[in-house]
């Protein structure tokens, strides 16, 4: 029996595409199972049967295509797409997210405030961060910031989320995101306002919920960036942008009030896109907002950047919208539906590479070229 399973939304949205997690029921009158391993302590074996499974983030470096899903899923192509084996991952905790943040080095990012990391282009994978070290590092961190603004509010949040955990240890709590502005500098955001920055490349990290403008601890779904200029997107139209001065994430108006899934920061312009097919383009770091003209009321759920100033929007609901450099209306696109899509990528063929409910997908985009 599959069930669906959320990060909760004060708005009462949810972020459908996050993790999907398999519960198995025993018959009535069997033996009583053995308890579940904890999934922090539990590392995945490969099987020949893992690409069919539910993937839910979707990414891409040269021929080298990363996905994962839950139990600690990770498949790897070296081919572009077109063929996938498991890799075995130190946890079976749900992944949510990937990303390459070089040619050779990926993270990924899911529950149980896991964040792993490969510096072999997927091949193989280290735990960098979970939920049971984070716990300790906030309580720390926090403790002793009690005289700065916002910390004991942050703390307060922090011993909430301990408190729901039925591991008294753990902190949860999933990161939903990663993204490295060089070698060293990078971020962790997810849910409950969950905020860290590492300046070592993910030796250690340092808590900086303080230092956003989120008080109500919204969900944290996506950052990106290019040097200081800098994003992090999340529920109720939250966008913030980096005040490089102050040490801060700022929060930046926006035309809409419900969530923002997804966050892309180009040269000449900053993309917002999420909820019931709303997305947003600024050209002025956020002083003005475009709507782009979507026409569909699903989900949207990834960006796919073309050539030429050219990108997509995919929805969770299959649909496929071209968007022109300079246009503010979306185009759509013939793709068959199969199943929900959680994530997308470019695969080597041109076409598109979809994570979905039943494993991978590579749709070929009659007409249009995608390199």
């Amino acid at each position: 029996m599959m069930r669906l399973t959320f990060v909760p939304s004060p708005d009462r949205t949810w972020r459908a595409w996050a993790t999907v997690s398999a519960l198995l029921f025993g018959l009535a009158g069997s033996a009583p199972a053995a308890p579940p391993a904890d999934p922090l302590d539990a590392p995945v074996v490969p099987t020949a049967f893992a690409a069919k499974g539910t993937t839910a983030g979707i990414a891409r470096s040269g021929d080298r295509v990363l996905a994962v899903g839950p139990r600690g899923l990770i498949l790897r192509s070296i081919d572009g797409a077109k063929t996938w084996r498991q890799v075995a991952s130190p946890v079976s905790a749900d992944l949510v997210a990937v990303k390459f943040t070089d040619g050779d080095t990926a993270w990924a990012t899911g529950h149980d405030a896991v964040a792993l990391r490969s510096r072999d282009g997927g091949a193989t994978w280290e735990r960098m961060l979970d939920g049971r070290q984070l716990l300790k590092l906030m309580r720390t961190a926090y403790a002793a910031r009690s005289n700065e603004a916002g910390s004991d509010e942050a703390l307060k949040e922090i011993e909430r989320s301990a408190r729901q955990s039925a591991r008294p240890d753990v902190l949860p709590t999933p990161f939903l995101d990663v993204w490295f502005a060089d070698a060293n500098e990078g971020f962790l955001v997810g849910g409950f306002g969950l905020l860290l920055r590492t300046r070592d490349g993910g030796k250690s990290w340092e808590p900086w919920m303080e230092r956003s403008d989120n008080e109500r601890h919204f969900h944290l779904y996506a950052m990106a960036g290019r040097g200081d200029q800098r994003y992090i997107v999340g529920e109720q139209g939250l966008v913030m942008r980096y005040d490089g001065a102050a040490q801060r994430f700022v929060k930046v108006s926006t035309p809409y009030g419900g969530t923002f899934f997804g966050v892309d920061v180009s040269a000449s312009r900053v993309l917002v896109f999420g909820l019931r097919g709303n997305a947003y383009l600024s050209g002025d770091n956020g002083s003005r907002w475009d709507k782009i003209e979507t026409d569909v009321d699903a989900n949207l759920v990834a960006m796919v950047p073309l050539a030429d100033a050219r990108f997509l929007l995919v929805s969770q609901s299959g649909h496929v919208l071209a968007v022109m450099p300079g246009s503010f209306k979306a185009a759509p696109l013939q793709v068959p539906y199969t199943a929900e899509v959680f994530g997308a990528t470019v695969a080597a063929s041109g076409g598109l590479a979809l994570a979905q409910l039943n494993g991978i997908r590579v749709v070929e985009l009659a007409g249009q070229t995608l390199r």
